[in-house]
């Protein structure tokens, strides 16, 4: 066996080793980067239907992020008119999703509505604002401070107990 010979026998061995240079894909042309795997924070600049237009952290392009199917569009609705932030993360088709909101600061009013509201506490329940108070403790006694008390009913109005002191 001669050198070019050799050197031939070789190069066809490396071939089934190693892939022809052609065979070899440069990485700008593998596909879209990445998604983030976790979840992201992203600024609300938008929402119609249940489609919010965001900015994620990190992106400097907005972009139209559907709803989960978990969350109330009316929550979003009301995070875009206090500023709020939203949380994002990829579906199973790697797929940006809203999530949940992200409240990071005490607002300034806290509005609760809900079909029924219910407040449970072991001890004492008090709410407070200014000189005014309402106190209910766990034995049953209620107490309305205030610096005017207004009571009115449009029906019957009833005061029920075995002993009524007025003044």
């Amino acid at each position: 066996m001669t050198t070019t010979d050799t050197e031939a026998a070789e190069a066809s061995m490396l071939d089934v080793y190693l892939p022809a240079p052609a065979t070899i894909t440069e990485p700008s042309k593998i596909g879209p980067p990445p998604v983030f795997p976790g979840v992201r924070s992203a600024r609300l600049v938008g929402l119609a239907g249940r489609v919010a237009t965001v900015f994620v952290r990190g992106d400097d392009q907005p972009q139209e992020v559907p709803l989960d199917p978990d969350v109330d569009a009316a929550i979003v609705r009301e995070a875009l008119e206090n500023g709020e932030r939203v949380m994002v993360e990829p579906d199973e088709d790697g797929e940006l999703v809203v999530v949940g909101v992200l409240r990071s600061r005490k607002p300034e009013t806290l509005r609760l509505q809900a079909s029924v509201i219910e407040i449970d506490a072991d001890q004492e329940v008090l709410v407070r604002s200014g000189r005014g108070a309402m106190r209910i403790r766990e034995d049953g006694d209620i107490e309305l401070i205030g610096s005017r008390i207004s009571a009115a009913s449009r029906g019957l109005f009833r005061l029920v107990g075995r002993m009524l002191r007025l003044n």
